[in-house]
């Protein structure tokens, strides 16, 4: 076989919106159909924002307008608008952009000028105005090339950028915006910026006490163990207290970028509040006896910020500037000032802290016992874990493909022997449930070791000591549409809730969606989620198609498996929303209460499927009854 030819030929050089487009992880991330916070989607909504937020940062604009409809995103903020002579440059040419001046933007959050032009380039129809001292300027794109320039004109309107796209189906595949995830970004927009009006589709949204609002809007009185504690301080502002859940829950942010996977700063807080703590009780508590249960929100500003990728979800900045003190150093002194500081004056605060570091202690060492007997035998089981068939990479990796990492949780061998079958073995893993798993509701975390199945699973996940290890991206729990899989749905969902709710509020767990019916005639097969899907593809195919009805997860062939599991892959992600995680818990998973009843009762749903059979046609009724939380 001859080589390759590798010549001055073989070197190519693509224009700056081809190479966005053919490489779009590398400038958003993954990309996803909108059913994930993170999917590109709304990277692209963020960009537009964070240079509107930028604009207000630098006190020019209060209020900033979201008009978001279908497929259709319009962003209009009342700053300085671009300068009309460089709208072109400005959201089309690379490494162009007005916040290399460190005069102009101090503490940006975007300094390479690549976020607006990866929205041109991404995007079928982007459109952008500038209004600035009574003059205009609008420009049209489409897929980053100029489409209409249209001349400048005399305004009456305020100053300030307007700017609309609808980002390209053909690289967002099906995508959708949920509107949960377009309001949780702009909650966190006006807690990080006191005084910033953001309308979203005329639903107006406000903060005046910042993250102490984004801590109590999130977690109710009854939740916490005790006032939560604000502190502001000259570019960092933190908020915490500590509640009732597993675990350890963080919200951090840099320069108003919400830092998901936290980083050099999360760290440091979570450092520095052990040793305040410590020295100011006196005590060497364990470290992790001090952070159980801790609910916190910590948010600096620095001067040329380091991300770790373009979607500056983690900080890598170890330092505040070029020449100054370190991100550590400037977060610890911080906190072992003003945490002490807060402490001495709020004698009944500090003792509501030390009563939940106590009882912490006194819930580990509690199961200390169980716990080494069951990482032991989750240990040897690793080795060949009948449960798990895990995939080469991982989510904690660098690798291309992490955000990808989807482990499928699955009820009983068939399902589980489908998926394992078609999976990309690269990123896509199974773990297989033997049965129902148990209904943990007010159970404590001493059943996650006792129960073998919890133990495993926890151990797959490798989210025994928090988040930061997390083997995958998605947590997917694949059962059938039938009253057992919905039951199986809840315990899982019960499970995490339970144990590692921050593992629901980051994100992370997803219901798969699986074909209810196959259509199909000679020529070509239809596979449809619902009852309008179905009776759409009858009416498409025409004639007397053939129609199956998929029971279980188990009837579909690895191969046809491949195809709902692949790039069209859909999921339901599990959103929680303002509710008490224990309210909830306790209405469906509890006692049998009547207002469940009711709810049952009111929500009970008789499905009436037709069926045809080569050309000989029957029905049959099948009741489900499905509660969801």
């Amino acid at each position: 076989m001859a080589e390759p030819i590798y010549n001055e030929d073989s070197i190519k050089s693509l224009d700056w919106q081809e190479h966005i487009r053919r490489r779009p992880g590398m400038y958003i991330g993954k990309l996803g159909d909108g059913s994930a916070q993170d999917d590109g989607i709304y990277v692209l909504l963020k960009e537009i924002m964070d240079n509107s937020i930028d604009e207000f940062m630098m006190g020019a604009g209060k209020t900033i307008d979201i008009t978001l409809s279908d497929q259709k995103v319009n962003i209009r903020d009342y700053g300085r608008g671009i300068p009309l002579g460089k709208v072109i440059d400005c959201v089309s040419k690379m490494n162009t952009g007005g916040k290399y001046d460190s005069n102009a933007f101090q503490k940006s959050v975007g300094m390479n000028g690549v976020g607006t032009k990866a929205v041109n380039a991404l995007s079928t129809s982007f459109v952008v105005q500038s209004y600035r001292d009574g003059k205009t300027k609008k420009v049209e794109f489409s897929k980053g090339l100029i489409t209409l320039e249209h001349p400048e004109i005399e305004t009456t309107q305020r100053n300030g950028t307007a700017i609309t796209f609808y980002p390209d189906e053909t690289i967002f595949r099906n995508y959708h915006y949920i509107p949960d995830f377009v309001e949780s970004m702009i909650w966190n927009y006006v807690f990080l910026n006191t005084g910033l009006t953001i309308n979203f589709n005329n639903q107006k949204y406000f903060s005046e006490r910042g993250l102490y609002d984004l801590l109590s809007k999130q977690n109710k009185p009854e939740e916490i163990r005790y006032p939560i504690i604000h502190l502001k301080g000259h570019d960092i502002e933190l908020a915490m207290t500590h509640g009732q859940q597993y675990g350890e829950d963080y919200h951090s942010f840099v320069n108003g970028q919400y830092t998901t996977q936290g980083g050099t700063h999360q760290a440091a807080f979570r450092e520095a509040v052990v040793k305040t703590i410590r020295e100011f009780y006196k005590k060497e508590f364990d470290a992790n006896d001090v952070r159980a249960s801790i609910i916190a929100a910590v948010a600096i500003r620095v001067q040329e910020p380091v991300f770790e990728s373009q979607t500056k979800t983690k900080l890598g900045s170890e330092k505040i500037a070029p020449e100054g003190q370190s991100v550590r150093g400037f977060v610890n002194d911080f906190v072992k000032k003003e945490l002490d500081d807060y402490l001495h004056k709020h004698a009944d605060v500090a003792d509501a802290l030390l009563k939940r570091i106590i009882q912490s202690e006194r819930e580990r060492k509690d199961i200390a016992g169980i716990k080494k007997l069951a990482n032991d035998r989750a240990k040897k089981a690793s080795l060949h874990n009948k449960k798990l068939r895990d995939c080469k990479v991982h989510f904690n990796s660098n690798h291309e493909k992490r955000y990808d990492t989807t482990l499928f949780i699955t009820e009983g061998d068939s399902a589980s022997g489908s998926i394992t079958k078609s999976r990309d073995v690269d990123c896509q893993a199974v773990f297989s449930l033997k049965g129902k798993p148990l209904n943990c509701y007010e159970l404590t975390k001493k059943v996650v070791y006792e129960n073998e199945e919890f133990n495993l699973l926890q151990h797959a996940l490798n989210i025994e000591d928090g988040l930061e290890g997390l083997h995958y991206n998605n947590i997917v729990i694949a059962t059938d549409a039938d009253v057992d899989g919905m039951h199986i749905r809840l315990l899982m969902m019960t499970f995490f809730l339970q144990f590692f709710p921050d593992l629901v509020k980051a994100g992370h767990v997803y219901i798969l969606q699986t074909p209810l019916f196959r259509v199909r005639n000679k020529k070509e097969t239809i596979y449809c989620y619902s009852e309008e899907e179905r009776r759409d593809a009858i009416e498409k195919l025409g004639g007397k198609p053939e129609i199956t009805r998929f029971k279980g997860l188990g009837e579909i062939s690895p191969d046809e498996f491949g195809l709902f599991i692949g790039k069209d892959i859909r999921l339901d992600p599990v959103i929680l929303k303002e509710q008490t995680i224990k309210k909830l818990l306790e209405y469906y998973m509890g006692k049998n209460t009547p207002e469940r009843q009711q709810h049952i009762i009111k929500n009970l749903r008789i499905e009436k499927d037709e069926i045809r059979e080569g050309d000989e046609e029957r029905n049959a009724a099948n009741t489900n009854l499905v509660e969801v939380a």
